[in-house]
């Protein structure tokens, strides 16, 4: 059981992960993971031209490679990267290797929104680390909730594009021992949900 507090719950979280990414385990999942992220781009290839990922912080699973790989390989994909706002709200700027990348107060490495070669971007695949999940049931379906660092930065973001784009995929990124329960943690009012989950046991729906 973790403390009775978001934070704490989310402390706990990043400390295993911590341990987690040191483990003898952590190689077959993170391959699990990849082989299933193939798979999902491939799947929902014509669906998707731009796709914002993360630069990985705390132990969260570096994508990079697979989608510089993906990008290279496809004519007109573009790869995107956040950069936070001050009002706490997320714009993304198109990304290649190489770029100048300017941490930010939180430590993420964002991109310069004034570098003139790399325009803003409005993704149609959002790719979001968790630090835990919960399901819930909807009707015939399920929903995934996502447990992020508590800025909310990423719920804003959301609820804003996805009233452009409904079309919009969100796909959050974990590992299944990280699952909460609702003793543990509950989903608010304010919080997105994620459109699919993706973890070492494969694409969750």
């Amino acid at each position: 059981m973790h403390g009775n507090s978001p934070k704490s719950l989310r402390q706990d979280l990043l400390a295993q992960r911590k341990q987690f990414a040191a483990s003898a385990s952590y190689p077959a999942a993170q391959e699990a993971i990849l082989t299933s992220f193939s798979r999902f781009l491939a799947d929902y290839d014509a669906q998707i031209q731009t796709i914002a990922l993360y630069c990985p912080i705390q132990d969260e699973l570096d994508l990079r490679p697979a989608l510089l790989a993906w990008a290279a390989n496809k004519a007109g994909k573009t790869l995107s990267l956040p950069f936070a706002r001050p009002d706490k709200h997320l714009d993304f700027y198109a990304w290649q290797e190489g770029d100048l990348l300017i941490p930010s107060r939180h430590g993420v490495l964002e991109p310069d929104p004034n570098n003139p070669r790399r325009p803003q971007a409005t993704p149609d695949c959002i790719l979001i680390p968790c630090v835990g999940w919960s399901k819930s049931p909807s009707g015939d379906r399920n929903h995934y909730w996502r447990l992020g660092y508590g800025g909310g930065y990423f719920d804003r973001t959301l609820t804003q594009l996805r009233a452009s784009n409904p079309s919009l995929l969100c796909v959050g990124i974990g590992f299944d021992w990280q699952k909460l329960d609702d003793a543990q943690w509950q989903a608010q009012t304010h919080d997105e949900p994620l459109d699919l989950l993706l973890t070492e046991s494969g694409l969750l729906r």
